[in-house]
């Protein structure tokens, strides 16, 4: 019995773009977010005029979630993974983040009920900072980070296996 020689992916003779370094991809990570929440201030000024507040922010907050998602893979870690699985990773460290920046306001509630606005603006910056660094990292290393590479086999491997 003959075998059929392997075939290497129809993409191999392309070198996949390397992905950058940490201090580049944290950047772009930082600009795709400032740029991200940007748009969504700017859309939700203009739709929360027109529909229910609650209602505009869902929405803009699920179509820029997904522009991000979208742009970190592709600009940020330059990854070529993609599809539903990389937007439902995505979205748990951002409920992660939601969750640990709301633990952070409310433990400050409960140690001083009335904080002024200075207190409460660094403990909720503080909080969101470290929620950012600890997504870019998810995201960096489990989200978006390289799959393992499995060498395909050699056709004399093949052929010794059939």
């Amino acid at each position: 019995m003959r075998s059929k020689p392997v075939r290497p992916p129809v993409n191999a003779a392309v070198p996949p773009t390397a992905a950058p370094g940490a201090a580049e991809a944290f950047g772009r990570f930082v600009a795709v977010g400032v740029g991200t929440t940007l748009l969504a201030s700017g859309l939700l000024a203009v739709a929360s005029a027109r529909m229910d507040l609650v209602a505009a922010n869902a929405l803009i907050t699920l179509a820029t979630t997904l522009l991000a998602t979208e742009l970190h893979g592709r600009f940020s870690f330059r990854s070529e993974k993609g599809g539903w699985r990389v937007h439902a990773q995505s979205a748990l460290t951002i409920a992660v983040a939601y969750l640990f920046t709301t633990g952070a306001m409310l433990v400050l509630r409960r140690a001083h009920p009335a904080p002024d606005v200075v207190l409460d603006q660094v403990v909720y910056l503080g909080a969101s900072g470290l929620a950012g660094l600890a997504r870019f990292l998810v995201l960096r290393v489990f989200v978006f980070g390289a799959r393992p590479v499995v060498a395909a086999p050699l056709p004399s491997e093949v052929a010794l296996a059939a």
